[in-house]
């Protein structure tokens, strides 16, 4: 039996204070283009998880959170056909800075329960749950 490839990513509910959480949507030249997700990004070389959400918050939203207070909440694990996910969320609700999509994505600001109702990334859907629930 072959082993697949494990991909390790951090993502972020940056929750504002109407406890709306922020969702990105994939552009056309990424996989599942078109789908929603947690904002966030693959762990690089030797990189520990909140060190990686740190840098892709502020490559993909523009905002500073090293001195905010962020907090690992939950992780999930899914299977697509060519890779396996491992993802680390965070909880996230001060920020500096003005958030904007540099990437060129679109962003918006969901309730919690909305996020089922929403196209997301398969590997993401277990997380809106423990959202719901978390977040009031």
């Amino acid at each position: 039996m072959t082993k697949s490839k494990i991909v390790m990513v951090s993502a972020a509910a940056m929750v504002d204070i109407d406890n709306k959480v922020l969702i990105a949507q994939r552009q056309e030249d990424k996989f599942m283009e078109g789908y929603w997700e947690f904002p966030g990004g693959k762990l690089e070389n030797g990189e520990l998880p909140n060190q990686c959400l740190m840098r892709e918050i502020n490559e993909e939203l523009g905002v500073d959170i090293s001195d905010s207070c962020f907090t690992p909440i939950t992780f999930t694990t899914f299977n697509y056909p060519n890779f396996d996910v491992i993802i680390f969320l965070y909880i996230c609700r001060e920020w500096k800075g003005f958030i904007h999509a540099k990437e060129g994505q679109d962003l918006k600001w969901c309730r919690p329960n909305d996020l089922f109702n929403i196209k997301m990334l398969p590997a993401d859907i277990p997380l809106i749950s423990y959202l719901r629930d978390t977040v009031s």
